[in-house]
């Protein structure tokens, strides 16, 4: 009779911890900080790149790599473009393990990117998500200056047309370099508008207030990160 109350207080207790681990996941606190502190981490690491202060790569050693080696618990979601100059973990100098990056030319967000973004945002925790558009994005330009393209290049520039369009109307009578740049700010903006509204799970973390969603774009020349509203 011990035997079986033991066993069932036991079953009881590993149900809540797993239950207070599962809210831990998802609510970011596996992370350790909230989303705003996130957010003002990545713009602090922003500032020590535009400084040429960089101080990342010093955890990057295999002490680190150890530490991680098991487990990961990433306090940022960034999906960003595939650009060769726009890598998130040098411009927010982060080190090992801090960022989940997601990269797909145009910073668009196909199934399988939503995918790999539910899965950091439901099952690692991570409270920001930050879509980052850049300075004279290749895909963007393409899309603007319209044309057949090829191959499978066209899914891309279906996601990035209606940014495209937007752009067009709203900066009408400008040079092409800048109808490009607002048509950058505008596709990251409706990327991190529409994260919720084409995924379930993300809709409903932002409803319970576990992950904010931000965007956000990079200069190639001065290598600053700026939010957009």
């Amino acid at each position: 009779m011990k035997s079986s109350k033991l066993a069932r207080r036991i079953a009881v207790v590993a149900a809540a911890l797993a239950a207070t681990v599962g809210i831990a996941f998802a609510s970011g606190e596996v992370s350790g900080i909230t989303a705003d502190q996130a957010l003002q981490k990545l713009m602090d690491g922003n500032t020590r790149y535009v400084d040429s202060k960089l101080s990342a790569l010093a955890l990057c050693d295999a002490t680190a790599r150890g530490k991680l080696a098991k487990s990961q618990h990433p306090y940022a979601i960034i999906l960003s473009c595939s650009d060769s100059r726009v890598p998130p973990e040098i411009i927010f100098d982060q080190a090992l393990g801090e960022v989940f990056v997601v990269r797909v030319a145009g910073n668009v967000a196909d199934p399988l990117v939503l995918g790999s973004v539910e899965y950091a945002a439901e099952h690692l925790g991570s409270p920001l998500i930050m879509v980052l558009g850049h300075e004279r994005c290749g895909a963007v330009t393409a899309t603007v200056a319209g044309g057949k393209p090829e191959g499978n290049i066209g899914a891309i520039v279906k996601e990035i047309a209606p940014a495209a369009k937007k752009a067009k109307a709203t900066c009408k009578g400008k040079a092409k370099e800048e109808i490009v740049e607002c048509a950058v700010e505008i596709n990251a903006k409706a990327v991190a508008a529409e994260l919720p509204k084409r995924s379930k799970i993300l809709a409903k973390e932002l409803k319970e207030g576990k992950i904010k969603i931000v965007a956000a774009k990079y200069d190639l020349d001065d290598g600053k990160v700026t939010l957009l509203k």
